[in-house]
């Protein structure tokens, strides 16, 4: 699979100056984690759920969660877990490669029980998604996943969900904090990524943000973000990758705010359209968050529309002016030290203290490309979206 491999060789050639390079779920971790990119959840109770898996991969999916957890009722479970059984085999049947499949469980004994109930379509499972994780439950968690891998024979990574009400509150955070740290770390082979609940921590103080505010419009929920990146997404060699909160919204309402997105990036011919169709759809917001969560240390997001998708892709991908500067800064006689001017004219350049995001960026310009010098966003949202 590949980013943007859903539209044409053609279509892609004039968009990209480096094209997102192809993986597999047996890339490596660093790789994955990068590329994971709009992770798309769907409740497993959907009676065609690998038609359509395949019908969100030929639209640009490349992750998904295959939820067991609050988005089905408790009574729904086990019914659940029989519909994931099927659907597993009917995906492992088809000779189409399905995307990066995860499933969101509810406890640690659910883990090694499906992965025993998959048989031999656990080949098509990534691994899986353990909410609500702290230190105490997340060991077990933790466990459980190593144990199936060595019961599946096949790697199974985790994605911990961070969005307990003890990382919220101030008394108790930075230990909490440190916990999930310890736990983590002494499982690092396993843990691909790390997810923020942002809905959870809202709902701790009865709070609810509307379309026209983002995650960090919410002062509680964006001192959060920062701590969990402070902790836990260093660049130091420590860190993991900590993905984007979800955007809920999909659908138009009345709004209170004027739109967030600017006119003139969609000034060209049939391109104003797609600027009144984001807003419409609410998803000036989306596009506005998904930039404040990249300034702030996230890469990637959790997504529960298909609406959301592209235009998390379009702006992942990295910009020249952003490789154009990466490269300047990793240049190997660039090794002491150094400021230069930027190639583009417009900034200044120092290396040693640049050099961990150049590293960032290299490491996204592989998964998500590079787009040519001439190609903004919005042709990559527009190409996207017109497959």
């Amino acid at each position: 699979m590949r980013h943007f491999g859903h539209i044409s060789p053609t279509v892609r050639e004039g968009l990209f100056h480096q094209e997102p390079v192809e993986f597999t779920a047996d890339s490596p971790a660093r790789t994955l984690a990068a590329a994971l990119g709009a992770t798309l959840y769907s409740p497993a109770t959907r009676p065609h759920l690998a038609a359509d898996v395949a019908k969100q991969a030929d639209r640009g999916v490349v992750s998904m969660v295959l939820c067991l957890e609050d988005s089905i009722s408790d009574a729904d479970v086990a019914g659940a877990e029989e519909n994931l059984i099927r659907q597993f085999a009917e995906i492992d049947a088809s000779a189409q490669e399905p995307p990066l499949l995860f499933i969101r469980i509810r406890e640690p004994e659910q883990i090694s029980d499906l992965v025993r109930r998959l048989g031999r379509s656990v080949r098509r499972l990534a691994g899986f998604v353990l909410p609500k994780f702290t230190e105490s439950r997340g060991t077990a968690f933790l466990d459980a996943v190593r144990e199936a891998q060595e019961e599946g024979g096949r790697h199974l990574y985790a994605m911990p969900v961070l969005e307990t009400p003890d990382l919220l509150h101030l008394e108790t955070r930075v230990e909490a904090l440190a916990g999930i740290s310890r736990t983590v770390n002494a499982h690092r082979d396993q843990v691909l990524a790390l997810r923020l609940g942002v809905t959870d921590f809202c709902s701790a103080y009865g709070l609810r943000r509307t379309p026209d505010m983002t995650a960090y419009d919410v002062q509680i929920v964006a001192g959060v973000i920062a701590d969990v990146v402070n902790v836990l997404s260093r660049a130091d060699g420590t860190g993991f990758t900590v993905t984007g909160p979800v955007w809920e919204y999909f659908r138009s309402q009345q709004r209170l705010f004027k739109p967030q997105l600017r006119r003139s990036p969609f000034l060209e011919e049939g391109v104003e359209e797609l600027r009144t169709a984001l807003i419409e759809h609410d998803l000036d917001g989306l596009l506005r968050e998904i930039e404040l969560d990249r300034a702030n240390g996230l890469l990637g997001k959790t997504c529960i529309h298909p609406a959301h998708v592209t235009p998390v892709h379009a702006l992942s991908v990295v910009s020249h002016e952003e490789f154009s500067d990466a490269q300047d800064i990793l240049r190997p006689e660039r090794g002491g030290g150094g400021v230069m001017r930027s190639a583009y004219t417009n900034k200044m350049n120092e290396v040693k203290p640049h050099r961990a995001w150049a590293e960032r960026t290299m490491l996204r310009a592989e998964v998500f490309g590079v787009a040519k010098e001439e190609v903004g966003f919005v042709d990559l949202l527009t190409a996207g979206l017109r497959v």
